[in-house]
């Protein structure tokens, strides 16, 4: 039985032993006390659990996300925009600009995401499409062409009002690919922040609570009014897994960020770290020119986090043979893991051990099949230019009676 045969062997089993119970996995998910709520894995969209994850709902602020989606979009994020003149109603959340303030779309960011600033989000809205009105409207035309068939903007801000909602589902995605932005990412994780206009600076806070308790939680989005209830957009990164949960229609704010904690908890449960490749491991031993075989083993271990549903497979990309000289150590060649057939991770093949480049015996050894079919041909070739010439001259001194 070849090495790879085994290997391939050796890791199903290592995969099916995901798939059996284990102590540290949560038998069932947690039931958040909100109206709707998913959890998601953010690399590949997998549905973990839900309640009700396409109902459609007011969302508060968490509309902020597609208002900071489209000021991401903007080619210039530090270009500054003036503030528009706003009447904000009691209990809004400001930063407090002053009507020709200009702020950059960076710090606005900041401002719509931490402090959920009411006057940031129209300041983006003016400055991106020059009118409230005109940047709803691309706000739907986006949403539309990110599949987000379940949601409706009626304002950037997220005020109670017909025609505003979502879904917990396509909140999870809105954040899934807001996440896949490096700044963005930063925003989402970042506690504090000073927002510096052309007038002043503005300290502010995260309103996520949770992002100050728990080390591994990286945002996202808070939200609250009357319709809405409590409402928050979670994201969480352990061993190169990130999860997204989201729960809306929560009594408090305890519960909203209990039902998020625990679901990405439930989430992390899930998932267990596989060895798929060890370190220094043989995958392959092509043969050399000058004699032998050498093995190629992997440059370092790759661990890769997989649920124990999920299938961990590796793929070994080796020349079918060398040519000496081979050093010990050169690279010839690469192992990719993959996690359901999505890569997860990979190593260099290196030489184990050394061979020198072919002696004249070698080279000679090797090309003497090839001289002897050329020498065999030649020879075929010449016989029958021979015979051809042979039987020419015997027509050709024949005559006629």
């Amino acid at each position: 039985m070849s090495r790879l045969l085994l290997r391939a062997l050796a890791l199903a089993c290592l995969v099916c032993g995901l798939l059996a119970p284990t102590a540290a996995a949560k038998d069932a998910p947690p039931q958040p006390a909100a109206a709707a709520w998913v959890l998601i894995d953010a690399r590949d969209g997998e549905r973990l659990a839900a309640h009700e994850p396409t109902a459609q709902r007011s969302i508060a602020s968490a509309t902020k996300l597609m208002t900071a989606y489209l000021a991401l979009r903007e080619k210039n994020l530090d270009k500054r925009v003036p503030a528009p003149a706003y009447e904000a109603l009691a209990a809004e959340s400001l930063l407090g600009l002053e009507e020709g303030e200009r702020v950059s779309y960076r710090e606005l960011i900041y401002a719509l995401i931490l402090a959920s600033a009411n006057d940031g989000a129209v300041t983006v809205a003016e400055g991106v499409s020059g009118s409230v009105d005109a940047f709803v409207r691309k706000m739907n035309a986006v949403a539309s062409r990110l599949g987000l068939d379940d949601t409706s903007y009626a304002n950037p801000i997220g005020l109670d009002q017909p025609g505003n909602y979502s879904t917990a589902a396509d909140l999870a995605e809105l954040a899934t690919i807001l996440l896949e932005d490096d700044f963005f990412r930063k925003v989402a994780d970042t506690e504090a922040h000073t927002v510096k206009t052309d007038r002043a600076s503005r300290p502010i806070v995260t309103r996520d609570d949770l992002l100050a308790r728990v080390p591994w939680v990286t945002g996202v989005k808070t939200g609250f009014t009357g319709d809405a209830g409590n409402v928050l957009v979670g994201s969480g990164e352990r061993e190169g897994v990130r999860l997204i949960a989201v729960v809306l229609g929560a009594p408090s704010e305890l519960a909203r960020d209990d039902g998020v904690l625990s679901l990405l908890e439930y989430g992390f449960s899930l998932y267990r770290q596989v060895e798929a490749v060890k370190g220094r491991e043989p995958l392959a031993d092509p043969p050399v020119d000058s004699g032998g075989t050498i093995e190629l083993v992997a440059k370092r271990p790759v661990t890769v986090s997989a649920r124990r549903d999920q299938n961990v497979d590796s793929l070994v990309d080796a020349p079918p043979e060398l040519e000496g000289p081979v050093k010990r150590g050169e690279r010839l060649g690469s192992v990719e893991v993959t996690v359901d057939g999505r890569p997860a991770g990979s190593s260099s093949l290196v030489a184990a051990s050394a061979a020198p480049a072919p002696s004249l015996t070698d080279r000679a050894r090797d090309q003497f099949p090839t001289l002897v079919l050329v020498g065999g041909a030649v020879l075929v070739i010449g016989v029958a230019i021979v015979i051809v010439r042979r039987s020419r001259r015997t027509r050709g001194s024949g005559g006629v009676a």
